[in-house]
């Protein structure tokens, strides 16, 4: 059994990197709506493709510290930032089937935690 306390900062920098994955995944969707007056205006996204190379990193270094099987299990709340972002910043309609979608997610997670 894995100590608690030794893992969560560990989780916590996982978190934080899906969570900064999720950001720049809505940011370069943003920009690609977008048309630009020349090319430098077009790469300033680059930026966000610096947030999402930078996450691989903050994954690496949070390994290091936790399970691997609790990897998994974290990555997916990225389907609940997206989700959120969806609603808020596109203005994407939450119906029944995202609802149902959300909920299949939160018992996979439960099942695979429990087993």
């Amino acid at each position: 059994m894995t100590d608690f306390s030794a893992v969560l900062p560990y989780a916590l920098i996982s978190l934080l990197g899906v969570f900064l994955s999720s950001v720049s995944q809505v940011m370069l969707k943003k920009a690609a709506m977008r048309k630009y007056s020349s090319v430098v205006q077009e790469y300033l996204k680059i930026f966000a493709y610096g947030i999402f190379f930078g996450t691989t990193f903050l994954g690496i270094l949070a390994y290091k510290g936790m399970p691997v099987s609790l990897g998994p299990v974290l990555e997916t709340t990225a389907y609940f930032y997206i989700t959120v972002f969806g609603i808020v910043i596109f203005k994407e309609k939450f119906n029944s089937k995202k609802i149902l979608a959300l909920c299949m997610i939160v018992m996979g997670i439960v099942v695979y935690a429990l087993g």
